[in-house]
């Protein structure tokens, strides 16, 4: 009886196993179907074995829904009507089964940003107001902001927060909140990108040869740089004066004694008072104070730096600056520090002490060029006072073009190198090849191109 049954046991085992390896075969097959389809852009022959495969092998391989996220995509695009919101609502529905078959790869403020922007970019076929609409972000973004990382949602996001502002849906304190949200989060962004780009930078400019694989990483990072940079600046320029001294005074002001005690909340005010130079109020000196005395920090520092400033008071200015760089370890925040002070320094006019903390700002984190190009302007706009004549004024200009290209920006070198004596000056002048010394506060040496 015993050798009956585990003879049964074994055919039913035979008969599923083979069952499992007709299927797991068939799987294959579709999967290798709807690839080829798709990699030749044949989306409407890959959408068969697509839903075939969505079906019976959900969880075969994530192919399905990468190259499904195409096919889908290709038949919204070219559909309208009800026809296009069907196929909207199934892309939706097929980022839902991602995250329910292969969860550990679907992070989830990704893929709910990627479903909030496909909304806000078909609103008007769904029908979504701006209110629904920023309610789909910022519980993306308020859920797994860590993995909410695409800069066109986090510009759209905000843009959302500022129409509904404007209607007078929101607060200027909530406007301003999520103002600081956003841009801590760009930040947040433009570090980790920064920190594999330095070192990349460094081997590099250390004369070391890139691997194949650096290359692309280069690539990658620059291009990450580059688009929260730009998205930084078109979330600075929708806030726009709606964040005015005149808004934020009294904001701040009522807002005071309830969060006196509330780090983030007086470093954020500070910040958005130094940024918009409402510094003069006494307001702000309330707030550093406040700030400093609760969690003296780099920031609190420099703002305190900031009020020596206004009292006139340059020594102690600078020795609150320095002390801010000494509080700050991390180099990318060390970097932002640097290019603030310098900012300073170069606003009263005191561009050799600008010059020396644009290049500690570089030092401290090498993928960031920009403050080569704050150099350049400074030399450009002191050349009539650090020459001893004509040519050697305009001689500045080569300083100028060379900082402009270690920014990697060769329009403004060009534009320079315009300004700079010509081929017939420097014949004229006997001067090819030849070493000139600027004075004053650049105090460099320039060496005249060979004609």
């Amino acid at each position: 009886m015993k050798t009956k049954i585990t003879l049964l046991i074994a055919v039913l085992f035979l008969g599923l196993n083979v069952s499992f390896g007709q299927n797991e075969e068939e799987c294959r097959n579709k999967l290798s179907i709807m690839a080829e389809y798709t990699k030749s852009k044949n989306f409407e022959a890959a959408y068969q074995p697509f839903m075939e495969l969505r079906k019976e092998c959900p969880k075969y391989n994530k192919a399905i829904y990468v190259y499904g996220e195409k096919i889908l995509d290709h038949k919204i695009e070219n559909a309208t009507g009800a026809e296009k919101v069907a196929f909207i609502n199934d892309l939706i529905k097929m980022w839902d089964e991602r995250a329910l078959n292969f969860a550990k790869i679907t992070p989830k403020g990704e893929y709910d940003a990627k479903k909030c922007q496909l909304k806000y970019d078909n609103r008007a076929e769904l029908g979504l107001n701006e209110e629904q609409l920023y309610n789909c972000f910022d519980s993306a973004f308020t859920s797994d902001k860590d993995t909410f990382e695409n800069p066109k949602s986090l510009y759209v996001y905000f843009k959302l927060m500022v129409d509904l502002y404007d209607a007078d849906k929101k607060t200027a304190q909530e406007l301003f909140d999520k103002y600081d949200d956003v841009v801590e989060k760009i930040d947040v962004e433009i570090e980790k990108a920064s920190v594999g780009l330095n070192k990349i930078v460094t081997k590099e400019e250390a004369g070391t040869a890139l691997t194949k694989r650096e290359g692309q990483y280069k690539r990658y990072y620059t291009s990450v740089l580059s688009a929260f940079d730009q998205i930084s600046g078109s979330v600075d320029s929708e806030l726009g004066n709606r964040a005015n001294c005149e808004n934020l005074i009294p904001l701040y002001e009522r807002n005071f004694e309830a969060n006196k005690e509330n780090a983030t909340w007086l470093q954020r005010a500070a910040g958005r008072m130094s940024a918009k130079d409402c510094t003069s109020d006494p307001l702000f000196f309330k707030l550093v104070n406040a700030y400093h005395n609760l969690s003296p920090s780099a920031n609190s520092a420099y703002y305190l730096g900031i009020l020596k400033d206004k009292e006139g008071k340059s020594s102690e200015a600078r020795a609150y600056y320095e002390q801010a760089i000494g509080l700050e370890t991390d180099n990318f925040k060390k970097a932002k520090l640097y290019k603030k002070i310098a900012s300073k320094f170069k606003a009263v006019g005191n561009y050799g002490q600008a010059r020396t903390y644009y290049m500690n700002a570089v030092n401290a984190n090498p993928s960031d060029k920009s403050p080569h190009l704050q150099i350049a302007a400074m030399y450009s706009s002191s050349a009539k006072n650090c020459g001893t004549d004509n040519f050697s004024q305009r001689a500045v200009f080569w300083l100028a073009a060379d900082e402009a290209r270690k920014a990697g920006s060769t329009s403004t070198a060009s534009r320079y190198e315009g300004l700079a004596p010509s081929k017939t000056e420097i014949f004229n002048e006997s001067m090819a090849g030849k070493s000139i010394q600027i004075g004053c506060w650049i105090q460099r040496t320039v060496k005249v191109p060979n004609i």
